[in-house]
């Protein structure tokens, strides 16, 4: 992978689409994987924290030929957690979605905020 790509932003539905472009761009080609990541993680973002909230995507080469996914946000005590939405549910499946498709995925808790990280396998 080529040099980590660093997306410094405020969490708003209209940065998504330029986010999942930029990730795009910066792999230099199809990566549907690695913006659907990023996309859940944001929208978690936005949804649970609030629009407005800087945010920090992160992202880099990792072990084993895996690509990491992280985004950072301001708030240590707001943590994903991982559901079983019901058939008619509206809300539930994006750390599903997540989880069924990266290797592994976490969070990092700090003084000043959290990280919400995945990895993925490179196609």
């Amino acid at each position: 992978m080529k040099r980590p790509l660093t997306l410094e932003l405020l969490a708003v539905p209209k940065e998504v689409p330029v986010v999942r472009h930029a990730v795009r761009e910066h792999l230099g080609g199809p990566c549907a994987e690695v913006q659907l990541c990023v996309t859940e993680i944001l929208g978690n973002v936005i949804r649970h924290l609030g629009e407005g909230t800087p945010v920090t995507v992160h992202i880099r080469g990792a072990d084993c030929g895996r690509t990491r996914v992280e985004v950072s946000d301001p708030d240590p005590r707001a943590l994903p957690v991982l559901l079983e939405a019901a058939g008619e549910d509206e809300s539930g499946r994006g750390l599903a979605l997540l989880d069924a498709v990266s290797v592994r995925w976490g969070v990092l808790r700090g003084g000043d905020g959290k990280t919400v990280w995945c990895e993925l396998a490179e196609a």
